[in-house]
């Protein structure tokens, strides 16, 4: 701390003269995306880890606040042990052009994980999500393309250009080897989230705690949450903003965007050495 500048004021509530432990550390893994990919549900199962501390809420440092500086991003962090991880996420960081190289410039060993989904269910559940804040918003037909008639997909809109992954994965290989980035599919989340966090705790380099009896499928919501634990006295659902139902989209629009994104899809399939099987 410079000469002179008074220490931060404990946070309310906290005992005066007791230093709460761990220290704020950077991050040493970063969910960067997608969005409507599965980020928060890998964010609030990781966390379950005793060895990892994540910040709950989406810092956009790398994508918005970058202008405030290193130490106003650690200032976030939560408090972490020499034995923690420390993670974030922020899904857009993905589709942020300069997010590559300053999360390199900050620590060239940051390891990404990426949470992607079949493009074109992404797509809906972005605008459903858009739609739910925004009603006047137009059609989901009337937004994807720019000429119907001759298949004319409108790639400056959002929710079709996230879904583009082996464009948006290029940046990132300028700057990381494909063994610092670890893709989880979103659909495995659903039907197997044991499996996926397993893989998930491989690639973090922790003991695989989060197994099969930490997870139940809520048939509501239509994904799994996690058991009650010892510590808490709910089980812990994802908020009412997640499973919502997707609008009902025209066949044929859908069959449109599955021819769309196809050479992405297998382009990104053999670029990472992985089939997530979209088609």
């Amino acid at each position: 701390r410079p000469c002179g500048r008074p220490p931060p004021a404990p946070p309310a509530g906290s005992a005066p003269g007791l230093a709460r432990p761990g220290t704020k550390r950077l991050p040493r893994a970063i969910v960067v995306g997608v969005k409507k990919g599965g980020t928060r549900a890998v964010l609030e199962f990781i966390r379950v880890h005793p060895e990892v501390r994540a910040l709950g809420t989406e810092p956009h440092f790398f994508d918005r606040n970058y202008h405030r500086g290193l130490e106003w991003y650690r200032s976030l962090m939560p408090r972490t042990l020499d034995s923690q991880i420390t993670v974030e996420k922020t899904p857009s960081y993905f589709v942020t052009k300069e997010a590559p190289r300053r999360i390199f410039n900050m620590s060239r060993d940051t390891k990404l994980i990426v949470v992607v989904r079949n493009p074109v269910t992404r797509a809906i559940s972005d605008y459903t999500q858009t739609l739910s804040k925004k009603p006047d918003i137009p059609t989901f037909e009337g937004l994807t393309f720019r000429n119907r008639s001759l298949g004319l997909v409108d790639t400056s809109w959002n929710a079709i250009r996230i879904g583009m992954y082996a464009v948006h994965l290029e940046s990132w290989l300028q700057y990381f080897p494909l063994s610092q980035i670890h893709f989880v599919s979103g659909e495995k989340l659903i039907t197997d989230p044991a499996g996926e966090m397993g893989k998930i705790q491989d690639f973090l380099g922790i003991k695989r705690v989060i197994t099969d009896k930490h997870f139940y499928f809520n048939k509501t919501k239509g994904f799994p949450c996690l058991k009650k634990l010892e510590s808490s006295s709910l089980p812990r659902c994802l908020g009412k903003s997640k499973g919502r139902t997707h609008v009902q989209i025209d066949p044929e629009v859908i069959e449109q965007l599955r021819d769309f994104y196809r050479p992405y899809n297998i382009k990104f399939y053999e670029t990472v050495g992985q089939d997530f099987r979209w088609e």
